[in-house]
């Protein structure tokens, strides 16, 4: 992102942003609540074109593309939504295949190997014919996660991959991220904010503040900080540039003291 903005109807989300993904590694976007973290995602993804600025990936300008140059990149990409978004009505095997059958023309047989080979990749290869209502929430993410690799995708988005999982889940969901990416050689990018875990498999960490980019580093850099907001968010502390009170009034006013 190059000095990017973009909003909703006349509301700025995010003002001037400029970052950089590296290629070949998993990139952690974090920051407090409404930073505009999924916003910078959707615009990634070319969900939302960016009001100014400039997107580049691979070293293409795709802020201007028309639908169909932008459904190309976005082959390219692959997406992981927030409690895997799975098609209720479709078995566990047919959510993988959908986006083969959707996109090329490979033969039915070659799908079966590529779907089952991508369930294995997630621990899930058994449970081909169960309906996403018969898996758990952490399975469903696994399911959804071998749906977004399914094409083989050059960088893969990830929105809050860990949010309600347990323990066990959550750690497996890491692990996969971690794993997945140095094994397919791809670039990662995810929102989150569980930061132990984060901080263990990222190599690069952007943090986010009202729309605005506040820290671009390693883990390691962001966990000695001295800027006041990137230490007040690794520390967790309850007080600090993000306040707990929303602005108000004083209470004299509200309550009439």
């Amino acid at each position: 992102m190059r000095n990017l903005s973009f909003g909703y109807t006349d509301v700025t989300v995010l003002h001037g942003l400029s970052l950089q993904v590296p290629r070949g590694k998993v990139t952690a976007l974090i920051g407090p609540m409404g930073a505009g973290k999924t916003t910078a995602l959707r615009v990634m993804g070319g969900q939302f074109p960016a009001w100014s600025g400039q997107m580049v990936f691979d070293g293409e300008d795709i802020t201007g593309m028309n639908k169909q140059q932008m459904y190309a990149v976005r082959r390219r990409m692959g997406m992981l939504f927030q409690f895997g978004a799975l098609f209720a009505d479709l078995s566990v095997f047919d959510n993988v295949a959908f986006p083969l059958r959707e996109h090329t023309d490979l033969p039915e047989v070659l799908i079966r190997d590529i779907v089952l080979m991508k369930l294995n990749a997630v621990g899930l290869r058994n449970a081909r014919d169960l309906m996403p209502s018969e898996v758990s929430g952490g399975m469903a993410r696994r399911i959804a996660l071998a749906r977004a690799i399914a094409l083989d995708p050059e960088l893969v988005m990830y929105d809050e991959p860990f949010s309600g999982l347990d323990p066990i889940s959550l750690r497996t969901a890491a692990r996969l991220i971690r794993e997945l990416n140095d094994s397919m050689g791809l670039t990662s990018i995810f929102v989150s904010h569980e930061l132990t875990q984060t901080l263990e498999i990222a190599d690069h960490v952007i943090i986010l503040d009202q729309g605005r980019l506040a820290f671009q580093g390693t883990p390691d850099e962001a966990r000695v900080s001295d800027d006041p907001l990137v230490f007040q968010y690794i520390q967790q502390r309850p007080d600090g540039p993000v306040r707990f009170h929303y602005p108000a009034p004083d209470l004299q006013v509200d309550f009439g003291v």
